[in-house]
Parts: C-alpha cells; structure tokens; sequence
C-alpha cells in the first residue's frame, strides 16, 4: 500500500521512530531541568555563567553568538551544563580553606568542581562587563534560601587583565566582608573601592549555612 507515492512503513518500522521523536524531545527538556535544582549566584554583576543564561538561554544556537558574545559562544559549546546550572557552582567541605582546594587559574570554575562542568569559566578573554562606580553592590540571589555565615567580596588589582590571564588569589583585594545572612532570596552587598578603572573581575565567596557548601563567582566589570 502507498501513500502519496512512497510506501507507508509497517508499525513494527514506525515504532522505533516514534520513540525516537519522543526521546529527542525529552532530551530537549534536560537542560532546563537543572535549574529546578534551586541554589544561588551573584545577578548583579552577573557571574559570567549566569550572565551567558541570561542573554542567550532562550537562544543558545544562533551562530550569531559567536560574533556577538564570543566567551559565552565558548562556554556554551564547551558545556551547555554550565549555564543551564548556572545556581550549581559551589563545593562542600572547603573548610574555610579555599586557597587550598581552588588552585590558581581555576578560581572561576571552583578549583574544578561538579566534574570540570564549569571549567570554561576560567578562560581568559574578553567576557561581557557591567558597568560599576568606584562604589557599587553586589547582589546575590538565593533560589534556595541557604542563608550566608559571610558572604567575601574581592576584586582584581590595578593592571591584572582579564582578557589574557586567568585569575590567580594573589590578583585579588579584599572589599567587603559581611556578617551572616538569614535565609532569604535577596541579599545586597556593598562594595566602596577607590583607584580602579577598565576591565576587573568580582569576585565573590558566598559560604551558605544550611552545610559547609561555599559558592565561588566570577563576574566581569568596567570600572567607570
């Protein structure tokens, strides 16, 4: 029997297809799932994974990223994982000890964490910036209501570029340290600096309460 010219497949043929249509299109659904998997980042200035989600999560296949955005072009090919969990990127039992398990030139990723699912973040380029004045906050979002024992605030010194080196502890000032925070969604921190100008990279430690789970976040600025 035909059907407008080919020959119509038996069921047993068109069954595997079937499935084959309905398992693409669950897979489809996977990325997003990772965001249900509630945790935090900074939003403001965007960490740059979150900043990535935020411009091209509804398109993250237009070529034209690649032109227009070329680190998170980067990012995206090298694991869409990274951005669709863009709340993931935190380590538990640090211990209070971060220089010790985030190496240098791994501080964007976390030292590596979530099995190198974010090791593109450490790449050094030309990743979008916010505009920030000499005095400026952070804002953090807590999808989980973790809550903070202190939240670390640093940014890079005077002449360290971010377009071609990866960031390294010794490349970072400390700013602002805050107290606790109690669970919540929001929390804002102040940031008064004096003597920066260009590109800089934020640096932010969150160390939530409910466990020893420390969140670690690169986001790019242009001091202005």
């Amino acid at each position: 029997m035909t059907c407008h010219g080919h020959e119509k497949l038996p069921f047993r043929s068109r069954l595997p297809l079937a499935l084959s249509v309905v398992v693409a299109a669950l897979l489809c659904l996977i990325p997003w799932s990772g965001t249900a998997v509630a945790h935090g980042s900074v939003v403001d200035p965007a960490s740059r994974n979150y900043g990535c989600w935020l411009r091209w999560g509804s398109d993250f296949q237009n070529p034209a990223m690649a032109q227009q955005d070329p680190m998170c072009w980067k990012a995206w090919q090298y694991d869409p994982n990274a951005m669709w969990n863009w709340n993931g990127l935190y380590r538990n039992g640090s211990a209070g000890n971060f220089q010790a398990v985030v190496p240098d030139g791994q501080l964007c990723s976390g030292g590596r964490t979530e099995g190198g699912r974010y090791n593109s973040l450490d790449t050094a380029g030309a990743w979008k910036t916010t505009n920030v004045n000499a005095d400026f906050t952070v804002k953090l979002h807590d999808q989980a209501g973790h809550g903070a024992d202190y939240i670390l605030v640093y940014v890079t010194r005077q002449g360290f570029d971010p377009a071609t080196q990866q960031l390294r502890w010794d490349d970072l000032r400390l700013v602002a340290r805050t107290g606790s925070y109690a669970p919540g969604q929001n929390y804002s921190i102040p940031v008064s600096t004096s003597g920066l100008s260009g590109r800089h990279v934020v640096y932010t430690i969150w160390q939530a309460s409910h466990m020893d789970q420390t969140y670690f976040l690169c986001s790019d600025v242009n001091f202005v």
